[in-house]
């Protein structure tokens, strides 16, 4: 049995559930792409809470909610006449809906989970990341809509994510806390890789 045929069975059977451990996976594997491609902590110093953070977000809220949300968009935003309006309408309301609440959650709860201040994480990261988001995932996202079925949206979003999240991990570690708990001078400003 072909991999993509056992991946559509557990995706038949238990759509949630399989979208959710595909994304805490893929979440993960962005985080370590972070870690060791564009920092280069190298293994010895991979910091594997952090890791365990990014899967656990991934996995346990984002999964669940991008499956769900899809739902919501394919049932509820049709336009029989028009799909390309159709496919308008489902990107501008995951962009200004989905998008902006999903990046909120993500950069308050990894302050929560890392024991820094959420209001300050939000402050430093969000507007800029959420730039960001606007210049990739509209378009991903009108692919997505456009040509691929309802059921392997999210993982066409976890694919494309890999470098978003190796992004979002970069991010959100930049906002963090240094080893001793204290504001590492340095990190008191993002730094944006340039796109």
């Amino acid at each position: 049995m072909s991999l993509l045929r056992w991946y559509q069975m557990k995706l038949a059977r238990r759509p949630l559930l399989t979208q959710s451990i595909t994304t805490a996976v893929l979440f993960a594997t962005g985080d370590v792409m972070a870690q060791q491609g564009v920092e280069q902590v190298g293994l010895d110093k991979h910091n594997l809470a952090r890791t365990g953070r990014m899967a656990l977000y991934g996995g346990c809220v984002f999964g669940p909610a991008a499956t769900t949300w899809f739902n919501f968009l394919a049932r509820s935003i049709n336009f029989p006449k028009s799909p390309n309006l159709t496919i308008a309408a489902r990107v501008l309301t995951d962009q200004s809906v989905f998008a902006s609440t999903n990046l909120f959650c993500f950069l308050s709860s990894m302050a929560i989970m890392e024991g820094s201040d959420p209001k300050e994480k939000l402050n430093s990261t969000y507007f800029e990341a959420l730039k960001k988001n606007w210049m990739v995932w509209p378009a991903v996202q009108a692919i997505n809509f456009k040509f691929v079925p309802l059921e392997h949206r999210v993982l066409v979003v976890n694919i494309v994510s890999l470098g978003w999240n190796c992004y979002l991990s970069y991010v959100n570690s930049q906002g963090g806390k240094d080893d001793e708990g204290k504001k590492d001078k340095k990190y008191s400003k993002v730094r944006i890789p340039d796109a």
